[in-house]
């Protein structure tokens, strides 16, 4: 090869646009629509802590309220105490049948729940309020 022979094929090969490789692609085999329909795998449950708040259909809070929030009355008004002697206040917090009422019935904190339990008792022992209704 000569010296004009190898320039002549650096300026064409320079002039050209470089050629690439082939990229291999591969074909799927195009299969025939089947005529029955397949089952689908049922969905699986979604992982613990998946849905928002409200966004499930048996959340009460998706439905929107009824009642407001309940708020403990001892705590927002200062003159209204616990107190045993006063049996008329302390059957707002028992049942029918005597029992005493749960802090998330009546809206009361877990301060003035536990203050509400201890004075039923002692009114009970003194006999001001009955242990069972009839």
């Amino acid at each position: 090869m000569t010296q004009e022979n190898k320039e002549q094929i650096i300026e064409a090969a320079a002039t050209e646009a470089p050629v690439e490789a082939p990229v291999e692609t591969r074909t799927e085999p195009q299969t025939q629509p089947q005529t029955q329909p397949q089952e689908q795998a049922p969905a699986e449950r979604p992982q613990r802590g998946y849905y928002q708040r409200g966004s499930m259909p048996h959340d009460p809070s998706a439905r929107g309220s009824k009642f407001k929030k309940k708020s403990c009355r001892f705590c927002h008004d200062k003159d209204f105490t616990v107190d045993y002697k006063n049996p008329k206040m302390l059957e707002r917090f028992i049942t029918d049948r005597g029992k005493i009422l749960p802090r998330r019935v009546t809206g009361t904190c877990a301060r003035h729940q536990r203050a509400i339990a201890r004075a039923i008792k002692k009114a009970r022992t003194i006999a001001l309020l009955p242990f069972v209704e009839k």
